[in-house]
């Protein structure tokens, strides 16, 4: 059937509408490709798949594909070898977890239930439980490691909680204290990853320290005072360590998941096709 009669019989409305109904990307993707059936036993299984989507949804409500992200770049990229980033894993943890909760949708709750022609596809679906369950446990976040992450994250971070309570006690104890009159304002401040003081420029020879920055009119100096140099210094080697431990711990759980490349990228094309279909039913 040629572009003008699809125009005609309002096709690329039918398929607009479809695509609305899709609660994933991947499932909008899958709806906005399809082109009309002129396979006799295709239209027929497509027939019995919407009835027992229909069925399903009667019984069950209607299913949300909503954290079928799609991830065939990141796995593409651990089938060379790379590691992934916090955000990428996640996304994969997030799919997951989807699929566990649409296989769960999937299964006969009783005896009397009729198998149907949806079974061969919930029977796919792999949730990898255990897999998803340490990605949740190790990112909290995509930009957010969990202390759990590895006992040596945790230790790290430990030190730099010390070291940081060090700095502000003796930074809290100079500008409260003997350096107040020297002081624009009695306050803590950052430049760079640098704890300072802004002191006045007048005064700039009464504050032993290194000067990390200046005010716009020069009246005010940041100063890092001598006193926390080596605590500054220390924060910052940890915070080096932090990282490359965090990059350890990408590194591992993207190793894990590089083990279920072919059932990850199963459950994503399983459930971008379910999402089509039952967005075939809501969309009657």
């Amino acid at each position: 059937m040629n572009q003008k009669s699809l125009t005609k019989l309002e096709f690329p409305k039918i398929i607009e509408m479809l695509t609305d109904h899709a609660s994933s990307p991947g499932g909008a993707s899958f709806c906005r490709r399809i082109k009309p059936m002129t396979d006799l036993n295709k239209i027929i299984t497509a027939q019995e798949q919407t009835a027992a989507a229909f069925t399903r949804i009667v019984k069950k409500g209607i299913p949300s594909f909503s954290g079928c992200y799609a991830v065939s770049d990141s796995l593409k990229r651990l089938e060379i070898g790379s590691a992934l980033s916090a955000p990428e894993l996640l996304r994969i943890g997030k799919l997951l977890q989807t699929t566990a909760r649409i296989k769960s949708y999937g299964r006969h709750e009783n005896a009397d239930d009729q198998a149907d022609c949806l079974d061969v596809y919930f029977e796919q679906l792999a949730p990898l439980t255990p897999l998803s369950a340490e990605i949740d446990r190790c990112i909290l976040g995509e930009d957010e490691i969990s202390d759990d992450a590895s006992s040596t994250l945790k230790q790290i971070r430990r030190s730099m909680n010390q070291i940081n309570d060090k700095v502000h006690s003796t930074l809290s104890s100079l500008v409260n204290g003997s350096l107040r009159t020297y002081l624009q304002d009695s306050i803590i401040t950052m430049r760079g990853d640098r704890y300072c003081i802004p002191v006045k420029a007048e005064y700039r020879s009464q504050v032993s320290g290194l000067i990390h920055d200046q005010s716009a009119t020069g009246s005010t100096l940041f100063i890092e005072p001598m006193s926390v140099v080596k605590l500054n210094n220390d924060l910052k080697e940890l915070y080096g360590k932090e990282q490359e431990e965090i990059q350890v711990i990408l590194a591992r759980l993207s190793a894990d998941v590089a083990e279920y490349i072919d059932s990850i990228r199963t459950d994503y094309k399983v459930m971008t096709e379910l999402d089509f279909i039952f967005a075939r039913v809501i969309c009657r």
